[in-house]
């Protein structure tokens, strides 16, 4: 049986405003690509360039860096809001599959290095909740590839942001900081791909809890 105080609650409305501000995100995570390039180029050879340049260069990227903090810190309560919701969701459709309780949505995005698997393993059981049985009454498998890419991306360029900003804070060398930035721009691509399989994610999970919700859990075909 479901939780105490358990019931159905639409994820469509703040799915929709988390798809916009991950969208928002995405085109920071653009911005902050071409910023890195214009930093490579004029890093390549600083003589070359106008001190003028070089600081029109370092104001853009400071601009694309801040963005992208404000932005994620937005993005990130608006998900959280999100993903809290059809996790409660799942305890009303299979009360049995979800091995955390719904603090669990909240809080494990907040535990050091834990926060690399417990919201993926969260994710994946809302997503076997969130299911339609087969038409037999069966379980029936429905594709996780969404939520993998997601996730694999994700934690990708959170590592790769991290050896790259802390190669770019340590290095003093002009050429070990261009191939610094060259891996906080891989970061940032990687960003920006996982912003866009965030929507994917998003927008599957959400309406596979609205067909469950509105025509029952065992699906007509």
């Amino acid at each position: 049986m479901p939780p105490p105080n358990t019931v159905l609650r639409s994820p469509i409305v703040p799915a929709r405003a988390t798809t916009v501000l991950l969208g928002v995100a995405a085109a920071t995570d653009l911005l902050a690509v071409y910023a890195g390039v214009v930093r490579h180029r004029l890093t390549g050879d600083l003589l070359a360039h106008s001190s003028e340049e070089i600081n029109r260069s370092d104001d853009l990227y400071d601009l694309a860096g801040t963005l992208q903090l404000l932005v994620i810190a937005a993005t990130a309560a608006v998900f959280i809001a999100w993903f809290h919701r059809v996790r409660g969701n799942a305890d009303v459709f299979a009360p049995d599959v979800s091995t955390r309780g719904r603090g669990w949505a909240i809080g494990g995005w907040f535990i050091p290095f834990g926060n690399f698997w417990i919201p993926f393993g969260i994710a994946r059981e809302i997503w076997t909740a969130s299911t339609q049985r087969a038409p037999d009454g069966s379980w029936r498998e429905v594709s996780a590839a969404p939520v993998k890419a997601w996730w694999t991306v994700w934690v990708l360029a959170l590592v790769t942001l991290r050896i790259g900003t802390q190669w770019q804070n340590r290095t003093t060398d002009p050429e070990a900081f261009r191939h610094a930035t060259d891996v906080v721009i891989l970061a940032d691509a990687l960003m920006l791909a996982a912003a866009v399989l965030a929507i994917v994610f998003v927008r599957r999970l959400t309406a596979m809890q609205h067909t469950k919700a509105t025509y029952g859990p065992v699906a007509a075909v």
